[in-house]
């Protein structure tokens, strides 16, 4: 039997189109019932201040980057969404004077557009927001070089390669973007072999950075989060990286503060790798079969799933 259609998006798949029980559930989720949702493999953290959020986020880059030397080099995957963290990063890497010169960092994605990605002059460009909010603040003695910085490119091979296993990658970082996302892995169209059922977790975990078709959901949510709503500015298409990468992480730790996803998303997540419910039409659920994942909530940023008529 077919599962039913996507009520914003007949054409693809999205968490719409889970059984209405395990939605029901999620939204009855309280913040203390979340934190009770950790396992082994997957650790539910709650924030009080978002100073200790961001703070937090900022000391992963430094933890990953005090590990790396020149004979074992060891970096972090980051996003853009969240961003804060990104200057306090700079600000701690230059008062305590740490000499990050062997450390790596991967852009986990970017936008694609007329046929490549976009430049980083073009005002959206993840390259351009981490390089002006990080890297071109880190004092110029300290800083790795332009070689250890690793964003996606139309043509992905250089950058896959650099997850070959030379380069230890001690956390990879992400947001959860309204269609429960993490970098811009969104479900797929409702299509072809797809058209009655997702593609299986299986299949899902075999793709690797790639240009990727973006969910209707997630450019509504850019425009809102980085456009002032203005959907034409914002691109179809990205380069993402893959479940491939991911799972090359020994950590994947993903940050919500509330400003990307709504509140009810925020729990549908976390209950369903809580309880290793992987399903393609929920991307971020697949995490459930990663070992080491780590959620990180802003507990005010939590907001509530009861009606409210504003």
């Amino acid at each position: 039997m077919a599962r039913k259609l996507s009520s914003i998006a007949p054409d693809w798949w999205d968490y719409t189109t889970l059984d209405s029980d395990l939605i029901r559930d999620a939204a009855a989720l309280t913040p203390q019932r979340m934190l009770q949702l950790s396992r082994p493999g997957f650790k539910v953290v709650m924030f009080d201040t978002l100073e200790e959020f961001y703070l937090a986020e900022a000391l992963e880059y430094i933890t990953a980057w005090r590990q790396s030397t020149p004979d074992n080099p060891v970096g972090i995957c980051g996003p853009i969404g969240p961003t804060e963290q990104l200057p306090l990063v700079a600000r701690l890497v230059n008062d305590l004077n740490l000499n990050v010169k062997s450390a790596h960092f991967w852009g986990m994605d970017e936008w694609f557009l007329d046929g490549r990605e976009v430049p980083p002059t073009h005002p959206l460009s993840f390259e351009k927001a981490d390089r002006e909010l990080c890297f071109n603040r880190i004092r110029r003695e300290l800083r790795m070089p332009d070689a250890n910085l690793h964003f996606p490119k139309a043509d992905t091979a250089a950058y896959r390669k650099t997850w070959s296993g030379a380069i230890r990658c001690a956390v990879m970082q992400g947001g959860q973007g309204d269609v429960k996302h993490w970098a811009f892995n969104d479900p797929p169209r409702r299509a072809g072999k797809y058209k009655d059922r997702p593609p299986s977790p299986e299949e899902y975990r075999k793709l690797a950075t790639r240009v990727v078709d973006l969910h209707p959901l997630t450019i509504a949510q850019n425009a809102r989060t980085s456009g002032g709503g203005n959907i034409s500015l914002v691109p179809t298409q990205a380069i993402s990286v893959g479940p491939v990468e991911t799972w090359k992480a020994e950590k994947v730790s993903i940050w919500q503060a509330g400003n990307h996803d709504n509140p009810f998303g925020q729990r549908l997540t976390c209950l369903m790798i809580s309880k290793k419910i992987a399903d393609a039409a929920v991307p971020m659920s697949l995490l459930a079969d990663h070992p080491n994942v780590q959620f990180n909530y802003y507990r005010h940023g939590l907001g509530s799933c009861e009606v409210e008529m504003h």
